[in-house]
């Protein structure tokens, strides 16, 4: 006795009569009322979301989220999707739901209905008595030889011992594996269940399956269709399959995505002789696709304003799947008028001076041309070059311009898993404040400040692997990503800017149901300056070696970091302050704070009494970083998730055993996201819990002969943005809330 029961169910189900179509106009409303809501008790062993897709009875519900206010006022069917009561089908459904639980290790349990009146309509509910499970004893797969280890066995079965006698995941379990069977060149290989012994006094099953390799299959001729401009040479150097070795259904697999990967074809099917022969004998059609393609697109969010960016790619240049692309892309557009103004985020504070507004919302831009030659040398490899140009900004750090080129070499350790070596060898020139350079690089004399700023080598060689295991690249719900990055830079690679670099990142993801997430990410890093940098950019020896790109410095805060800063925000900040507001009276009555001489003695106590308002922070990087978030992600509505998150991060200036220390910060959260087919629509928000720092302050000062000098006036400041603010509790509580608006998942 295995499934008798099963099929009975199935029998009652197809026997029940159907019911005659009605139109709305015709309906009895006593005979099939609308249906206003629909309920579920007792389960709790399966998920309510897919049980309630296996049925036919419906709830009347709007038909748009951006419906719901016309819903809420009103029952026109041009805003609500109306689901009548069929209780011919409700009594299908009774039987659905039993045969749904069947599948699933429940075989006792039992169904019941209640309808009730609701609002000129009916409340349909299911009273669900799930009874106890029926679970799996044992599970022995025969097979000769060696064919599969036992821990090739146990990674195929979905389906253990102690868990419920799930037939769904018994059959996938036994596609698992043929799967790991034709993976090893047994291209005919068979996977059958023989028998399942159910004790139903007991509610115990013993399964017994077996494995039949038949024969090792291996590949005959290959044969390709359907070109015309894109040479049969060109598709086989795609093909990991080749004449003569065996035959594996992973690397057919391989084959057509990498035909479609490389965009030539609309259409790539390869067609394997049905089972029985141990020669394959491959065919493979193609359906050519465009060779040049032209793309345009404009957005915005919340950090970087307005964006536009076109693209021109050319296909097969010059034959072989070779690639050529020209991009270009403008940024940071109508900055000054948006900064502050909702939603969009206050990336530097007001007022500030000409300076900073001329640099910080100017229009970023980056324009590059690259070219890619797939299957270098091997299916599995890539070689890339690329010119490129840009400008770059961090709001309230620095501005960056660069030009140069870089060569990749990519090769494919497995599926979804490159590692790639790069060097790229860059012209840079960095522009910030004279307290950024002696803040962050320890060199506060103007001349070799302003060396700093003139352009300058940046050429790390790179070494990086990722891999990507999730089920989805836009919004995934299982499995994890992986990613990790060596760089160094030195005289041997051609550069000025010499440190040695390493990151990394891991994320996971588990599902609840189908309409729950659990994901959580840890991402760290750190970089540390060679000694001989401060010579190769300035000229001259230096006791300092804190030389760092700004680029390779760690921030933290932002869209995908730290949801409750702003972008960058998070980390070793230092307190700026015009020298004027010390040294010049406030008034005829009252008398300056102190005087030049006490500022170049950093001496002048009475700075830190001023209120918040009259400081600029400036946040300055850090050598390491630590970071972590969870988030939990489930259904509110059709296309409509909510999210609830914590995000945390260190970032500190030291080595790898001062890793967790650091300014840091822990800041909870909630947002929603809405699907859409190009991913996520994502609105965050994250809460600040404290808004005060203790922050050094740093100033200028210009002496008689018109040099500038910093000082760092050794005393810290209690930095409240909300400081004499005036806002009442409300606003101020709406000032601990950061604003975050992308598309795609924070991670």
């Amino acid at each position: 006795m295995t499934r008798l029961a099963l099929a009975s169910l199935i029998i009652s189900l197809a026997c029940l009569p159907g019911a005659p179509g009605l139109g709305a106009q015709d309906r009895d409303e006593r005979e099939a009322p609308e249906v206003k809501d629909l309920d579920w008790t007792g389960v709790d062993a399966v998920s309510k979301d897919e049980l309630e897709e296996s049925i036919e009875t419906e709830k009347t519900r709007c038909r748009s989220l951006l419906l719901t206010p016309f819903c809420l006022v009103s029952n026109w069917s041009l805003f609500k999707d109306r689901h009548y009561l069929d209780r011919t089908e409700l009594r299908r459904d009774m039987l659905r739901i039993r045969v749904f639980y069947w599948k699933r290790g429940w075989r006792d349990a039992q169904v019941d209905t209640v309808i009730t009146p609701k609002g000129g309509g009916v409340r349909v509910e299911f009273k669900v008595t799930e009874g106890p499970a029926t679970r799996v004893s044992s599970i022995r797969v025969e097979r000769p030889g060696e064919v599969l280890s036992d821990n090739e066995v146990r990674n195929a079965m979905k389906l253990r011992a102690g868990h419920p006698l799930n037939l769904i995941a018994l059959d996938s379990s036994i596609a698992f594996l043929k799967s790991t069977l034709w993976d090893k060149g047994y291209g005919d290989a068979d996977a059958r269940v023989d028998t399942i012994v159910v004790d139903t006094a007991a509610k115990i099953a013993t399964i017994r399956a077996s494995v039949d390799p038949k024969w090792a299959t291996t590949i005959g001729q290959i044969s390709i269709s359907g070109n015309e401009r894109v040479t049969e040479r060109t598709i086989r150097n795609s093909l990991t399959l080749e004449e003569g070795e065996l035959y594996k259904r992973q690397e057919l697999i391989t084959s057509q995505r990498n035909l479609y990967e490389s965009n030539l074809f609309r259409r790539a099917v390869i067609i394997v002789p049905p089972q029985g022969d141990s020669v394959k004998h491959i065919e493979i059609t193609v359906q050519e696709a465009p060779l040049r393609e032209i793309r345009a697109s404009a957005g915005f969010n919340t950090i970087e304003f307005g964006q536009v960016e076109g693209r021109l790619t050319r296909y097969n240049w010059l034959g072989g799947a070779r690639r050529l692309d020209f991009r270009g892309a403008v940024g940071n557009l109508l900055a000054n008028s948006l900064n502050a103004q909702f939603p969009f985020q206050e990336v530097l504070r007001r007022p500030v001076s000409d300076r900073d507004a001329d640099q910080y919302f100017s229009p970023t831009w980056q324009a590059s041309a690259d070219f890619t030659q797939p299957w270098f040398q091997s299916p599995r490899n890539t070689l890339g070059l690329s010119a490129f140009t840009h400008r770059r900004s961090a709001p309230a750090i620095f501005v960056e311009k660069g030009l140069g080129a870089s060569a990749t070499f990519t090769r494919m350790l497995a599926s979804r898993a490159p590692a790639s070596l790069t060097y790229r060898f860059e012209l840079t020139r960095v522009e910030a404040s004279d307290v950024y350079f002696c803040e962050n690089f320890g060199i506060c004399d103007p001349d070799d400040i302003g060396a700093l700023r003139d352009r300058q080598k940046l050429s790390p060689l790179a070494l990086s692997f990722v891999t990507d295991r999730g089920d989805d690249p836009l919004d995934p719900s299982r499995g994890y990503f992986a990613r990790a990055d060596v760089e160094h830079a030195s005289a041997f690679t051609m550069s000025d800017y010499r440190y040695n670099r390493v990151s990394g990142e891991y994320r996971r993801y588990k599902a609840f149901g189908r309409h729950a997430v659990l994901a959580w990410r840890v991402r760290g890093g750190w970089v540390k300056p060679l000694e001989s940098a401060a010579e190769a950019l300035t000229g001259t020896a230096s006791t300092t070696s804190s030389i760092l790109h700004p680029r390779k410095r760690f921030y933290a805060g932002g869209a995908q970091s730290v949801r409750g800063y702003g972008e960058n925000q998070l980390g070793p900040r230092v307190l700026t302050i015009d020298p004027g507001k010390l040294v010049n009276p406030p008034n005829d009555t009252t008398p300056a704070l102190c005087t030049r001489e006490d500022l170049l003695a950093s001496d002048c106590d009475a700075a830190a009494t001023l209120s918040s308002s009259n400081f600029e922070p400036r946040p300055v990087g850090g050598s390491t970083l630590l970071e972590g978030s969870v988030e939990y992600r489930f259904g509110v509505w059709r296309s409509l998730d909510m999210a609830l998150f914590v995000d945390a991060a260190v970032v500190g200036e030291g080595d790898v055993g001062t890793l967790t220390r650091g300014t840091s910060a822990i800041t909870p959260g909630f947002g929603f996201r809405y699907t859409t087919p190009v991913g996520p629509i994502r609105v965050d928000l994250g809460i600040k819990p404290r808004l005060a720092e203790n922050l050094p302050i740093i100033t200028e000062v210009v002496d008689d002969s018109g040099r500038r000098t910093i000082v760092d006036l050794d005393q810290t400041k209690a930095y409240d943005p909300l400081e004499d603010s005036g806002k009442g509790w409300w606003r101020q509580a709406l000032d601990r809330l950061t604003l975050h608006l992308s598309i795609g998942q924070a991670f």
